[in-house]
């Protein structure tokens, strides 16, 4: 049987069987992913579900039946080994083999591990999948001292859960910055203060130095600064490289990730990819990008599913991405590197904000904290190239989505 077959079973893989078959797709589809649950979501791994211990079904994008009803052929727990882009096969790690007429690649982004001995590195915990966060929580109950290496969302968000769970936190951050490369210096500020505010250590242009397992099983760390720390549980967060191997082994075009053309399209016109392991050009940037976020995950398989289906679809989304972190939602629209200039409205003080962010006089990103309105109009306003005046974007009284109709 030929159809197509997905590698990858995240936002990506899972959005293109939908749109795939609500686009009218009748023929074969095989979803195939090393993971051995049913595709499910990522971003509440390192809030809701570990805060709160949910049932992991309420994780699913879809029960099982969902797939039987949609006639997906399922192979869950198995790698894909190898692509023969000659004879349109795909090698499993079970030894099957899946041929194609379109194979769509999305296998995401490898964590990038901690350097340690050998006798820590499986101790050290990290989170993407769901087994991650039930062998963090399995350990979580006993442990009350945590040692967090990473600055970012992730690191960030799990370390903003450890404290509501009651946990001593303390976040080694190796720049000058938390959230260095996705918000500004004010947003960056404003959350710094809002950690340690409730009560989590978090030390910035440090990192680890050694690690040693005493013979009580906590851990002991020399940082690069020179200080002495000991946890009862390592988590580590410090990004993720984009999961191009299967793509290199095949030939297909990397640089710094799976390159693709506006149609989500490789080099090979039989094979299309999406997600975070995928480099693009965006309308937007200057250069070709590669977007970690489950919107540019999600807006990618549909262009693959529309292309797929006959229709003649490029990807142009404005890419926004989000974190929550204590009772702060954050929200970045468009890409903001570049700007020079930053409108503020409303005051860091009440927690409710907006930053508008120019490179001269167009508006290129928007970050909001706990403003979700302001968010979905700047969505808006990016889409249709509209840059408010600098008085217009602070001044609180003006409805922005106002600004659409002129």
């Amino acid at each position: 049987m030929t159809g197509v077959v997905i590698i990858g079973g995240g936002h990506a893989g899972f959005q293109c069987v939908d749109s795939l078959r609500k686009g009218g797709y009748a023929g074969p589809i095989a979803l195939v992913d090393a993971d051995p649950h049913l595709p499910y979501q990522r971003p509440p791994l390192s809030k809701g579900y570990l805060l709160e211990g949910a049932d992991p079904d309420t994780l699913l994008f879809r029960t099982a039946a969902y797939y039987s009803e949609q006639s997906v052929n399922l192979h869950l727990g198995v790698a894909a080994a190898a692509i023969d882009r000659e004879r349109h096969t795909v090698q499993l790690s079970n030894g099957l083999s899946l041929s194609y007429d379109q194979l769509v690649l999305a296998p995401g982004a490898s964590i990038r591990p901690l350097r340690v001995t050998d006798e820590i590195a499986d101790q050290v915990h990290y989170i993407k999948a769901l087994g991650d966060i039930d062998r963090i929580s399995a350990q979580l109950g006993t442990a009350q001292d945590l040692v967090v290496v990473g600055g970012g969302f992730i690191g960030l968000e799990f370390a903003a859960t450890a404290r509501k769970l009651g946990k001593n936190v303390s976040v080694l951050v190796r720049g000058p910055r938390i959230m260095n490369q996705n918000v500004t210096p004010e947003l960056s500020g404003f959350m710094l203060e809002q950690h340690r505010a409730h009560g989590a250590d978090i030390q910035l242009n440090t990192s680890i130095e050694t690690v040693s397992r005493l013979d009580n099983g906590s851990f002991e760390i020399l940082t690069t600064d020179g200080r002495t720390l000991s946890c009862d549980m390592l988590v580590a967060g410090i990004g993720v490289t984009p999961d191009t191997r299967l793509a290199e082994a095949a030939g297909l075009e990397c640089d710094e990730g799976i390159v693709v053309d506006a149609s989500c399209r490789t080099n090979d016109p039989a094979i299309f990819a999406a997600g975070d392991a995928v480099s693009f050009a965006h309308p937007l940037a200057d250069r070709r990008i590669r977007i970690e976020s489950v919107q540019n995950a999600v807006d990618q398989a549909k262009v693959i599913a529309a292309n797929i289906c006959g229709e003649r679809a490029e990807y142009d989304s404005v890419p926004w991405f989000w974190s929550d972190q204590y009772e702060f939602k954050l929200q970045m629209a468009g890409l903001h590197q570049g700007y020079d200039r930053v409108v503020q409205r409303g005051t860091t003080e009440s927690g409710k904000f907006t930053l508008f962010l120019y490179r001269g006089e167009r508006l290129i990103a928007v970050h909001t904290v706990n403003k979700p309105a302001d968010h979905m109009a700047a969505r808006k306003l990016l889409a249709a190239g509209i840059s408010p005046s600098f008085a217009e974007a602070a001044d609180e009284s003006l409805k922005l989505n106002g600004l659409l109709k002129r």
